[in-house]
């Protein structure tokens, strides 16, 4: 006679988190502002809108284009689909990465935001957000040692993910030296800089570019920019967070 096999807290494995398959290359933006965002956008692929009752009416309020299928969920299955951590509000809606622009596809805009190996998605999404309140254009990023598009990315973007152009390259050097031949002046931002960032920029077309917050801009990346700036600060502190530092970049860029 088979006796049951007695439980061993030792040997115990707790069950991980269920989540849906993320290995077709489709991803789940959560959160209101977000999904509203790529629920309007005509380029983005959608599959399935995961809400609660409440989430939905929340999104019918707010004028949302609720064109797909939608599933009926609790919080609770969220959770579990999402992680804990992921603060989902009720909603979450099963895309495909958006299809990038192009370098090539900004010689006829003004104000982009370049990132130098800018590796934190909370960071990189503030300074989409930040990007698209400002009306800049892109937001240009490393293809390696940057955030690819994920839930946690577009959630700290609020929604801007689908609003503003992310684009990726290959070579961070090669695309400064394309913006240039497009006719922008390429401001790098360090804190040890001589020159400090002035509202008067002269220049028409310009890229905004900011490194990591714990190295800066890389060196080759230093060379090739037009002009290395800083942020005035009286205060003690000489340094802010990069999304904070791209506000005020922004905020003078536009102030011209």
């Amino acid at each position: 006679m088979n006796q049951k096999k007695r439980f061993d807290p030792k040997t115990y494995k707790k069950r991980p988190n269920k989540r849906l398959p993320a290995d077709d290359g489709q991803l789940y933006i959560y959160g209101l502002h977000p999904v509203i965002a790529a629920l309007a956008n005509t380029n983005r692929f959608k599959h399935t809108l995961y809400a609660t009752p409440n989430a939905i009416s929340k999104l019918e309020e707010a004028g949302a284009n609720i064109s797909v299928k939608v599933k009926d969920v609790t919080p609770k299955k969220l959770d579990e689909m999402l992680g804990t951590d992921a603060v989902h509000q009720g909603v979450a809606l099963h895309v495909k990465p958006i299809e990038r622009d192009a370098l090539k596809d900004l010689h006829e805009k003004s104000l982009v935001v370049v990132l130098d190996q800018i590796t934190d998605p909370h960071n990189v999404g503030a300074i989409l957000r930040t990007a698209c309140a400002f009306g800049a254009d892109a937001v240009i990023t490393t293809m390696r040692f940057a955030p690819q598009e994920t839930g946690v990315l577009a959630k700290s973007a609020s929604g801007a993910l689908d609003y503003t152009s992310l684009i990726e390259v290959k070579n961070l050097g090669n695309a400064i030296q394309e913006l240039q031949n497009h006719g922008f002046t390429c401001l790098g931002f360090d804190s040890e800089a001589e020159t400090a960032l002035t509202p008067d920029l002269k220049s028409e077309k310009l890229a905004i570019v900011l490194g990591a917050e714990n190295k800066g801009l890389r060196q080759r990346t230093r060379d090739l920019c037009d002009q290395m700036v800083k942020l005035d600060m009286p205060g003690p502190i000489k340094s802010l967070n990069v999304s904070n530092a791209a506000a005020i970049a922004l905020f003078a860029a536009t102030s011209r």
